[in-house]
């Protein structure tokens, strides 16, 4: 079982920055990775990013390609989404996720076990 918390969500205005939090409680792998999703108001779940536990390897969005980056702390157990040149259509439920199946990252949201319960971001014109 593992426990997710996201924070560092807010408001922010158009072409600014903000650093989201994903901090997980209990057991990891080596096939864990953690992604990040989002959910627009009035709209499905959709990828935003994933990082691989071991390795780091990343995989994004082309919606958020060279504008989020990702990164982690394995002492913290903390996985960072820095979020920058935001604009309104990233403004939305973020939330992450963990995954412990074999292989890779994924981009699908019932791929993912486990679930956070999300940080508001909304982006100001």
């Amino acid at each position: 079982q593992v426990r997710l918390v996201e924070s560092g969500g807010g408001l922010v205005q158009a072409g600014g920055s903000l650093r989201l939090s994903c901090e997980a409680s209990g057991r990891t792998s080596n096939n864990y990775k953690v992604g990040w999703f989002r959910q627009p108001p009035g709209k499905e779940r959709e990828f935003v990013a994933a990082v691989t536990w071991i390795g780091g390897r990343t995989n994004y969005a082309d919606s958020v390609e060279d504008r989020f980056t990702l990164s982690r702390d394995p002492v913290k157990n903390v996985v960072y989404l820095q979020m920058n040149s935001v604009n309104s259509e990233d403004t939305a439920v973020y939330l992450c996720a963990a995954d412990y199946r074999l292989g890779g990252t994924r981009i699908y949201p019932a791929d993912y076990d486990y679930w956070g319960q999300g940080t508001q971001v909304t982006v100001s014109s």
